[in-house]
């Protein structure tokens, strides 16, 4: 089936109180996705944001990011009456100011606890329950607070730190109140979030979320289940997940994510993975898995490297591990990451799943006719995009292109004027063969590098670009439904 979406994430919402949020702003995107002929909203992971405000390095891949809960739902349901506080200035519409908005939502989900906490109580007690992992997030966040927002493997006390049961059961009766508000918390966000999921597949709309392979080394994932990761007996990763170097880096990139333990996974059934996907299908009717070329092989970089020069390959899960999705998880729908080193491991794991993989079209020139970036050699079962998160918007791909790349791209798609190239590029990914093609809301828009989402490599004013209000206009949607007519992609 021929199909279209819009990545777009949730902060990157207009709205109020400085960042998107999964209220009316989140429906009324719904709303224009549906006018435009769209099948798919994708969204950057929704956990909690970890160091250098990423979504890929979260503190608990099972939380939902206390950010992105609606102020005015809460207002709207009579749980937060804020009335007499000062209403948050938003000064650059265009960016999220995390500090800010940290302080600020931090400040309003407190004082809604406090007026709410117990009327919902039954609310969070039915929500702990059928959340299993929520209890120990809560705790997680409780403690981490309580030592100074310390790492977890820095905590002073020992034996918290190494989730021994006695010290977790008197930390549970020492935060209680804390561990409670962060439930609560965590029982608004997975309420707004399957509202919002409800309204969108009432639609005929499909939610198609981003999951990282790995998890963050300061996370409540490795705390609570350390025999899943290959850690130390003082719970210290020996090794950690990256990138060889390569043409664009020649020091590689250096994640500094603890890798799994595959051996104990096997031997376990992957129940933890089985969890976590299972999770995931809850909350998306579609997941992306982030670098899957790791379940085929993975680059093991020694903890405490400088750079990731002295990795290795080490084989991965393979076959065995979606054997067991198929198994205990029919009919979860996924789309493979496979950007990178892809060799003939990789591709054989691929032809064995059968996922749709991934293209790029700003990938696509500069070099030799064989580019698989390139729209000629898009398979069907394939997602192909304008660009990522990770990579420049269109108009900044064209306004920094050297000149042999600029040349190429314009005489493929039939432009002239970098500011046509957006459109252009959209045309061609929709008239591709590929099943599904997604596009960046930046380049939707026609924007330049500024409204870059993500640089990597770099820490520091990331993850802040916001759609100012107004602009996805009924013109825009108009457009977008023509195209996707045009090229017998619009949703029925």
């Amino acid at each position: 089936m021929r199909q279209s979406g819009i990545l777009m994430h949730i902060t990157s919402l207009p709205g109020k109180d400085g960042i998107g949020s999964l209220g009316q702003e989140a429906r009324d995107f719904a709303d224009f996705l549906h006018a435009s002929g769209m099948k798919l909203w994708q969204v950057l992971p929704v956990g909690p944001v970890g160091y250098g405000e990423s979504p890929y390095q979260s503190s608990s891949f099972f939380a939902g990011n206390p950010l992105m809960i609606s102020l005015e739902e809460l207002r709207r349901e009579g749980l937060l009456d804020d009335s007499g506080l000062p209403a948050y200035v938003d000064e650059d519409p265009a960016h999220v100011d995390y500090d800010k908005v940290r302080m600020h939502k931090e400040g309003r989900l407190r004082l809604c606890f406090r007026q709410s906490g117990k009327k919902m109580q039954g609310k969070v007690e039915e929500f702990a329950r059928s959340h299993p992992w929520a209890e120990d997030v809560a705790l997680f966040t409780a403690v981490k607070h309580y030592f100074g927002d310390a790492m977890w493997t820095k905590w002073p006390e020992k034996d918290i730190r190494l989730h021994k049961e006695e010290a977790v059961l008197r930390y549970k009766s020492k935060l209680s109140e804390d561990v409670q508000y962060h439930l609560f918390v965590q029982m608004l966000f997975f309420r707004q979030w399957m509202a919002l999921k409800k309204y969108c597949n009432d639609l005929g709309l499909l939610l198609f979320g981003d999951m990282p392979i790995y998890v963050a080394e300061d996370s409540a994932d490795t705390w609570t289940h350390p025999e899943v990761f290959q850690l130390d007996r003082n719970r210290i990763p020996k090794r950690v997940a990256g990138v060889p170097p390569d043409y664009f880096s020649e020091d590689g990139q250096l994640w500094g994510n603890p890798l799994y333990r595959w051996h104990y996974l096997r031997l376990t059934g992957y129940r933890w993975w089985v969890e976590r996907m299972k999770a995931m299908s809850t909350m998306y009717d579609m997941i992306r898995i982030d670098h899957f070329i790791g379940f085929a092989n993975y680059y093991s970089i020694p903890y405490g490297a400088p750079n990731a020069r002295n990795g290795k390959w080490v084989i991965g899960p393979g076959k065995s591990l979606f054997k067991t999705f198929r198994k205990k998880l029919p009919g979860i729908r996924i789309v493979a990451e496979d950007l990178g080193c892809v060799n003939d491991r990789v591709r054989a794991l691929l032809k064995f799943v059968g996922y749709p993989g991934m293209r790029v079209l700003c990938f696509g020139f500069g070099g030799g006719d064989d580019n698989m970036h390139l729209p000629q050699h898009y398979a069907e079962n394939s997602v192909v995009y304008t660009g990522t998160h990770d990579n420049d918007t269109v108009r900044g791909w064209v306004d920094a292109a050297d000149e042999k790349s600029l040349m190429q791209a314009q005489q493929m798609l039939g432009f002239e004027k970098k500011e046509d190239a957006p459109e252009a590029f959209i045309r061609c990914l929709l008239a591709s063969r590929a099943d599904t093609a997604v596009i960046p809301m930046q380049d939707v828009l026609g924007l330049d590098t500024s409204a870059r989402m993500n640089l990597p490599g770099t820490i520091g004013g990331n993850w802040r670009w916001r759609m100012l209000p107004g602009a996805a206009t009924d013109e825009v949607a108009k457009h977008l439904k023509e195209l996707n007519q045009q090229t017998n992609r619009e949703a029925k």
